[in-house]
């Protein structure tokens, strides 16, 4: 079991790639503290991950706030007992325009995508060192790579966490906390969806199915990303079997950017 003895926090994790990390972590023996605003959703996953003969709490609250932020970290201390993983999932698409943009839009995307994960590892960093070390995983994106013209400020707080990976890799690594973040592509999630019908109100369900379908042909393996294709590279990154990978940006997007 790659994480048995590990104990740790994944937020926005009650449904997509959030969910299916949870139970690829929890199914490795891994202790986890499911967080997400969708209170019975967080706590069927948290039955699910019992149900299986794992551990798992739910903490349900908005991550937006940052006392619930660094609440989560406080609650799966006093839970587990120690702290070895967190696993900054919390994102949204944000607003898809730009000469017209809404600030409160901006502030809400940069808020949840990045400041959120700032506050939630700052109160995380001291329990990892506690327990002698630990890793740090951040939800990053190819839009940090490639840029995404009908997401411009998405791909700019993408960016923001990859900056933000390197440089606490550097920080913390003398403490020997990791740092890294995955970045997928197209994810069959309900969010792909949300991403692409924003500024479209128009555009029916069937409608947004055929413009991921046609996303299809970009990626050389002629597929987009299962949840559980980027819960897998999730898992190594957190597990023992990358103890000297810190820093890096893992690209999980079947040969898009290549």
């Amino acid at each position: 079991m790659r994480m048995k003895g590990k104990s740790g926090i994944v937020t926005a994790a009650a449904s997509g790639i959030g969910r299916s990390g949870v139970l690829t972590l929890a199914r490795e023996g891994a202790k986890v503290a499911i967080v997400d605003r969708d209170e019975a959703a967080a706590k069927a996953l948290a039955d699910e991950v019992r149900g299986n003969g794992g551990t798992a709490i739910a903490i349900a609250g908005d991550l937006s706030s940052e006392e619930f932020s660094r609440e989560i970290v406080a609650r799966a201390v006093e839970s587990f007992g120690e702290l070895t993983f967190l696993w900054n999932h919390v994102g949204i698409p944000g607003p898809s325009t730009f000469e017209d943009l809404d600030m409160a839009e901006y502030d809400q995307a940069f808020n949840l995508n990045v400041r959120t994960c700032v506050v939630s590892t700052i109160a995380a960093i001291p329990h990892l060192k506690r327990a002698g070390g630990g890793a740090v995983l951040f939800t990053a994106s190819t839009s940090a790579v490639l840029g995404s013209p009908m997401s411009p400020i998405y791909s700019a707080s993408k960016a923001a966490l990859v900056a933000l990976t390197r440089s606490l890799a550097k920080r913390y690594g003398p403490d020997n906390i990791r740092l890294n973040c995955v970045s997928p592509g197209s994810v069959d999630t309900p969010m792909l969806r949300t991403f692409f019908n924003r500024g479209d109100a128009g555009r029916s369900a069937s409608e947004v199915e055929d413009v991921i379908k046609a996303r299809v042909s970009a990626y050389p393996l002629r597929r987009i990303a299962r949840p559980e294709d980027i819960a897998n590279a999730a898992l190594y990154l957190l597990s023992d079997e990358a103890s000297f990978v810190t820093g890096t940006m893992l690209v999980v997007d079947g040969g898009l950017t290549a």
